[in-house]
């Protein structure tokens, strides 16, 4: 087996126009759909896609908290897209017992 061609991905992450998702595209040149793992927590993102010879991957940190559960993801023509929403405020926040 030969050496592998690690490479970043091209990546952008920006804002929808009403400001409730996160937006997501990664050039994946050549990839197969089958050859893709993206995982994605509340505050960060891992992508790693290989072909023969090369494989790209990194991590990235969101701006803003996002629902990972509720992450869409499509891929067509090298390009992988994902919306996720961004969590409310006070969403998952915890009532504290006051003694």
């Amino acid at each position: 087996m030969g050496d592998v061609l690690r490479l970043s991905p091209a990546i952008w992450a920006y804002p929808d126009d009403a400001y409730e998702n996160l937006k997501i595209e990664i050039i994946l040149p050549g990839i197969e759909k089958k050859n893709i793992s993206f995982k994605i927590t509340e505050d960060g993102f891992y992508v790693k896609a290989s072909k023969e010879g090369v494989e790209y991957v990194d991590s990235y940190s969101t701006c803003c908290p996002v629902n990972p559960d509720k992450a869409v993801a499509t891929y067509s023509n090298g390009i992988l897209k994902v919306t996720v929403p961004y969590q409310q405020p006070f969403e998952g926040a915890v009532d504290v017992k006051i003694d």
